[in-house]
């Protein structure tokens, strides 16, 4: 499946008496709970000594990727470009890879990652 097709099944469950404000709002806010139920997830087995449990984890990421989804929705973007914007950004931050030097002193000004 490709990214876009994935977005457009995905809204097909959005809620269509919300507005582009609410789209938004709701996006974004569901981002947060399901990253929190991902990290809960992570901390049970990091802290709590339980086994990782991979199914619950793979399954709380589906949800991040569905509020994902709608909050590029929201502000009018195919899933494909925002995910090609990331990597833009991370080629021009770490042209050969992960540096803890270039991490460390990067520059604070914002870059182009545009195509």
């Amino acid at each position: 499946m490709k990214i876009n097709e994935y977005q457009e099944l995905a809204l097909r469950t959005l809620n269509s008496n919300l507005s582009q404000k609410d789209v938004l709002i709701n996006g974004v806010m569901g981002l947060c709970g399901e990253s929190g139920e991902a990290i809960d997830i992570v901390k049970k087995h990091l802290a709590q000594g339980h086994p990782l449990d991979k199914e619950a984890l793979a399954m709380e990421l589906g949800d991040i990727a569905w509020y994902l989804a709608e909050t590029a929705y929201a502000i009018g973007y195919p899933l494909e470009d925002i995910l090609r914007m990331n990597i833009n950004k991370l080629l021009a931050r770490y042209p050969e890879g992960f540096s803890t030097d270039r991490s460390i002193n990067r520059e604070q000004q914002k870059m182009d990652y545009s195509d």
